[in-house]
Formats: structure tokens, C-alpha cells, sequence
């Protein structure tokens, strides 16, 4: 199905290029996607691709996400880069050797992640949870007003995990839903329905950073609050630690209290319990709804979408790393 311009793609099948066209064949016949509609694949089922069909998407600038059949992000077909500058890439790698630099980036990362974190507490706050709530408000303080005081980017991971961890006691608060009960953070397999939601959303996030980093200068390689490895993208996941509470956490939220998903969604596997594909498509549908939603910004004076807000943090990244302005994390203000 396409949402947007990305095209989601669950059943299992053949992958082709025919002409301009993408063409997806599988036991119910074949469907038609103009290329002109798509910027992005993401791939659930299991499905068969071509070399020609890669170097269709490369000429096209259009990147593939893959996932297992859990739903987590397991890799992206990333076309060479069209943005390439090799002046950034000094920048970047500058920032991340110099500690004082790389520290002072991944303390901005975490401020930013903390104040979402503390304007999603204020929404449930203001709706008769105050009482309840300003513990947790109070403790996620705490961890901030120590940031300047950590010398270290581990250190600095670490006092995220507790202040989320503290946020996390917010869910059993808010939702007040057998159904839905948070317990503790569990990741691989998540062991109740809340963890299952937040590690498909946290999955999206990241591979929707990811397509935004592919429309800069930017290389994805090199983050500063998560290292930078062999093995996977890190930037974008130090820019989805600021977007994670109000994209991902405000629509678990949102859709378990609309009973938009409900227990039947969700099926036992391995251990785990997982959405099944009908769920995933409902929370998909809400979450291209969610990014396509627009809000006024202050500086620019116009309406943007949340997807241009990751767009526009990442070009406030540039500037920051070739010494034009600061770096400020986005903060919500509704």
C-alpha cells in the first residue's frame, strides 16, 4: 500500500522494475506503483528483488527499508549518496574525535530528549493527572539539572536511560488499561503489547530519520551520542532520541486511548508478543498522519509538517558543525 510516498510492502512476492513503473507480483497478481509516487520502500513480507531493480532505485534517489517479520528494522538498501560533500564529512568526523565537541553535541541530544519527554508529561498533566504525575516530572528534572555536570557521552546515555525509565512509570498512570500495562522496558522479544508498540514506532522512527539524513549533506554513519561503529547508521539515531516523545510515545498513547488498536492486534511468538499485520498497518496509517501533520513555526513563520521538522533539525546540525549557528534541539511547545 502507499501512504504518502512510501510504499509498504507485507506480502511476500517479486519486486520488479518494469519501464517507470514498480511492480509487485505475488499470488493475488501484480500491482502498479508509478515511480513518480514513491520515495521510499519499506519492506515486511518477504520478497524478491534484482540487481536491476537496485539500480532502478539508485538512479531514482529512492531508499529501501527492510524488516523482519516482527517488525523490527533490520537493514536499508541505501543508494550512493546524490548530497555528497566531503567538506562535511570533515566537519563530522572533527566533532566526533574532538571530545569536547562530540560531548557538547551529545549533551544538546539528550536536553532535547528530555524536555519532549517533560512537554508530553505537561499535556497529561494539564488532563487531570497532575497529582499523579509531577513525581515523574520531577525526577526527569533531576537528570537534566546533572547534564552539564557528565563528562562523558556514557555517562550521558546512562542518565537518559533512568529519566526514560522514570517516564515509562507515566504509561500504567495514563492509560490505566489491564491490556496495556507497561511493567518494565523490554525490547528483544518485548513481552507485553506497550513495549511491542514502542519498539515498532521506535523502528519507524529511525528508518524515517534515515531518508531524511539521505536529502542532506549529512553521512549517517557518523553519530556523537551513539558511537559510531562497523556495523550499523548512528545519526540517525541521536536525532530520534528528540522526536521519539512526541512521535512515537504521544501515538502509542493516543492510539490505545482511542482504542484504535486493541489486545486482538497483537499475537504471541518466540516469546514475545508482537503486532500482527493488521495491526501494523493500523498503526502505519497513523503514523504517515502523524508526520504529515503541520504545526507553526515560530522561526520560519510558516506551517511545517513533523517530517520537515526532522529535515530542518538536521540542516540546524550542519550549520552547527561548520561553526555558523549553535545547535538547539527541537522542543515542543503543544
Amino acid at each position: 500500500m502507499i501512504m504518502g510516498k512510501r510504499l509498504y510492502v507485507f506480502s511476500s512476492g517479486h519486486l520488479r522494475r518494469h519501464q517507470n513503473t514498480l511492480v509487485l507480483q505475488n499470488d493475488d497478481g501484480r500491482k502498479f506503483f508509478p515511480v513518480e509516487q514513491v520515495e521510499e520502500i519499506h519492506i515486511f513480507g518477504e520478497v524478491d528483488l534484482n540487481k536491476r531493480l537496485l539500480s532502478f532505485l539508485s538512479q531514482k534517489n529512492i531508499l529501501m527499508h527492510f524488516y523482519n517479520r516482527y517488525g523490527y528494522y533490520i537493514g536499508t538498501y541505501y543508494p550512493r549518496e546524490h548530497y555528497n560533500s566531503g567538506y562535511m564529512l570533515l566537519k563530522q568526523a572533527e566533532h566526533y574525535l574532538d571530545p569536547k565537541k562530540r560531548i557538547d553535541l551529545a549533551r544538546r541530544f539528550v536536553r532535547g530528549a528530555l524536555q519532549n519527554l517533560q512537554q508530553v508529561l505537561k499535556y497529561y498533566r494539564n488532563r487531570g493527572l497532575k497529582d499523579a504525575l509531577d513525581p515523574i516530572s520531577g525526577a526527569i528534572n533531576g537528570h537534566m539539572a546533572r547534564l552539564g555536570t557528565l563528562i562523558s557521552v556514557e555517562q550521558l546515555m546512562q542518565a537518559e536511560g533512568q529519566a526514560r525509565g522514570a517516564f515509562y512509570r507515566a504509561f500504567d498512570l495514563i492509560l490505566q488499561d489491564e491490556n496495556f500495562s507497561f511493567e518494565e522496558r523490554s525490547r528483544r522479544p518485548p513481552t507485553n503489547r506497550l513495549n511491542a508498540l514502542i519498539s515498532f514506532g521506535n523502528s519507524l522512527l529511525y528508518t524515517t530519520t534515515l531518508s531524511e539524513i539521505y536529502k542532506t549533506h549529512l553521512d549517517p554513519r557518523i553519530g556523537f551520542l551513539h558511537a559510531t561503529n562497523f556495523r550499523r547508521f548512528s545519526l540517525n539515531l541521536d536525532i530520534a532520541e528528540i522526536f521519539k516523545p512526541i512521535l512515537v510515545d504521544r501515538l502509542v498513547l493516543t492510539l490505545i486511548q482511542k482504542r484504535q488498536l486493541k489486545a486482538g492486534d497483537f499475537e504471541r511468538q518466540l516469546g514475545g508478543l508482537y503486532l500482527k499485520e493488521r495491526g501494523r498497518r493500523k498503526f502505519l496509517e497513523e503514523w504517515e498522519k502523524r508526520l504529515s501533520t503541520t504545526i507553526h513555526h515560530r522561526g520560519l513563520k510558516r506551517n511545517v509538517s513533523y517530517r520537515t521538522l526532522i529535515r530542518l533539525e538536521l540542516y540546524k546540525l550542519e550549520k552547527h558543525l561548520i561553526g555558523e549557528r549553535e545547535y538547539e534541539p527541537f522542543r515542543s511547545r503543544w
